[in-house]
């Protein structure tokens, strides 16, 4: 038995159906509202079973078994799958699905600094001068040049416009001439608080900030919530045809009438919920670093927490409550010095009591937290921090997690978070995306277990899968996780590779069980919500290289296709 099922066995227990409502069942009929049959339903149950039919009413599965489903039930629409793959839906437990304004414009498709440039030219006019510009998603390693944009070539798309573009990962910012002197930036300005402003050969900032990409978005108007309602719309129901059914929302804001705040996500699924995936929302903890008080308070007024909500929109854990930066700054706070940059280790965002008393205010208040930690001296005072209030403070079942976990930390460490049962929402497709920056900053055993997988759980430590947007495509995730493939094909560290099936789960059942929701979805099994996708290969029988070009056929949520690929102009 693969280790996610076994520990997630001993942990949450088997979905149980009384007897007498399976009898009904069948007793009443026979009516059903969907049925796929002569396929591979890939379960993902505690024994991993592969059936041939599922039956579905009224959102939830009816049956699972051969296709003697078809004689046992007389559903509204059937489907022959003819031999397609049946899997549980995706659980995306690390996504930014933040809409989007007018000045906004997206990098994830351009290969050029030359494309970017006429992107940035294009919206300037589109615009007119003065107008702020911002985009995001671009990503060095994509461009033909292979490096990344600077000030000089903004302002030579943009003279007139401020801009600022946010890189691939959030962790990094570029601006032009006009956002710098907006925001008061020059040769003379020093690094701020956890942050770092780059600078030329001359000693003039080369536009680049890492981490503190609010020096400068602070200065760009802000996006009203009706102005970005349509976008945050179209992004959640394009996750559909990735085959993500449900998603983990990393960091809303608790303060009411804002662009990103709960309150927005509220509105939306009040109004659109049965045409999207699931959602689970994290919430900042609304206060800066050492000001706990003040936080707990804020939550307090904001009247809910962990596990509120519906089976559609939830609120999720306090997050992502940054420990440190992220490598596409990059400023993971490191035990060792990058490579190549003796006395440079990154940076810390809170002191370790900082940290502590954050983490207790809430845990008190009975919320879950789910805080980022990227560098492996980030991962050791967070779980030194969570290892000393859920000692001053018991509690059963807390669930609290860790972003991320890039780098391996020390083995004193990993033994405190299985014995604290700390999980962790890792993305195996940083390894192939975020290949360039690591080999830039990594070397030996570091560069090679990069965002280890194998390693924390044969400790027993439960590990879910999500994107982090880099790409948010779960096929990617899962090459990357049975591969251990960068983008360039080198394999690093093969070790920390596991098999298909417990890179399913992670991307399934145990998402699931990170939000308490394992009774109810991430595996194919009577009466748990009728969340799947339809595959046109076995993602267990078909070689890892072809996951990258897979696509999903299907997606169903609570019994509804709300994606069919053959249904796409």
């Amino acid at each position: 038995m693969d280790w996610s099922r076994r520990h997630f066995l001993q942990a949450a227990g088997a979905l149980t159906v009384s007897h007498g409502r399976l009898l009904r069942a069948q007793k009443q009929g026979e009516a059903a509202d969907l049925l796929l049959f002569n396929g591979k339903v890939v379960t993902v149950n505690d024994a991993f079973s592969i059936r041939e039919a599922i039956a579905i009413r009224q959102g939830r599965i009816l049956a699972v078994g051969g296709n003697e489903l078809r004689n046992r039930y007389a559903a509204a629409r059937m489907i022959d799958l003819g031999g397609r793959t049946v899997l549980p839906g995706f659980m995306d437990t690390h996504i930014h699905l933040a809409g989007h304004s007018q000045r906004y414009v997206d990098f994830r498709e351009t290969k050029s600094i030359a494309e970017l440039q006429h992107q940035v030219h294009e919206k300037a006019k589109e615009l007119g001068p003065g107008e702020w510009i911002t985009g995001g998603d671009w990503n060095e390693y994509h461009f033909a040049e292979q490096r990344k944009p600077v000030r000089s070539d903004l302002d030579a798309a943009a003279p007139n416009n401020p801009v600022v573009l946010t890189r691939a990962g959030g962790h990094s910012s570029v601006g032009n001439s006009k956002a710098l002197e907006l925001a008061d930036i020059n040769k003379a300005t020093p690094d701020p608080e956890r942050g770092i402003i780059e600078k030329d050969s001359s000693g003039e900032p080369n536009g680049v900030i890492r981490e503190r990409s609010d020096l400068y978005t602070r200065m760009v108007p802000a996006d009203q919530p009706q102005d970005v309602r349509e976008s945050l719309l179209s992004n959640v129901r394009e996750q559909l045809k990735l085959g993500i059914t449900s998603v983990i929302e990393a960091g809303s804001l608790v303060e009411p009438n804002v662009a990103g705040s709960y309150a927005e996500w509220e509105l939306l699924y009040r109004n659109h919920g049965e045409e999207l995936p699931r959602a689970s929302i994290q919430v900042n903890y609304p206060s800066p670093a050492g000001e706990a008080k003040k936080g707990a308070a804020l939550l307090k007024e904001f009247g809910k927490k962990t596990g509120d909500g519906n089976e559609r929109l939830r609120v999720g854990s306090i997050g992502e409550m940054f420990a440190d930066g992220g490598f596409t700054g990059p400023t993971a706070w490191s035990l060792v010095d990058y490579k190549g940059q003796p006395g440079f280790r990154g940076r810390a965002f809170f002191t370790p009591e900082q940290m502590r008393t954050n983490i207790e205010e809430g845990h008190k208040l009975g919320w879950q937290f789910g805080i980022h930690a990227i560098g492996d001296a980030a991962i050791a005072m967070t779980v030194d921090a969570l290892d000393t209030v859920l000692h001053d403070y018991p509690r059963n079942d807390h669930r609290h997690y860790l972003c991320h976990f890039t780098v391996l930390p020390p083995e004193r460490t990993l033994k405190m978070m299985a014995d604290d049962k700390i999980l962790i929402a890792q993305q195996p497709n940083f390894t192939y995306t975020l290949e360039g920056r690591y080999v830039e900053t990594l070397e030996g055993e570091r560069l090679a277990r990069n965002n280890s997988i194998a390693t924390p759980v044969k400790r027993g430590i439960y590990m879910a899968f999500g994107s982090d947007n880099l790409p948010i495509g779960p096929m990617i995730g899962l090459y990357a996780a049975v591969t251990r493939k960068g983008e360039s094909g080198v394999v690093y560290g093969p070790g920390e590779a596991v098999s298909m099936r417990d890179a399913i789960t992670m991307y399934t059942r145990i998402g699931a069980f990170l939000t308490r929701e394992e009774k109810i979805k991430g595996t194919l099994e009577t009466g748990k919500l009728a969340d799947m996708i339809v595959l046109p290969e076995d993602p267990l029988n078909i070689p890892a290289e072809k996951l990258k070009s897979l696509k999903v056929d299907m997606t169903i949520v609570g019994g509804r296709i709300l994606y069919d690929r053959s249904e796409q102009s």
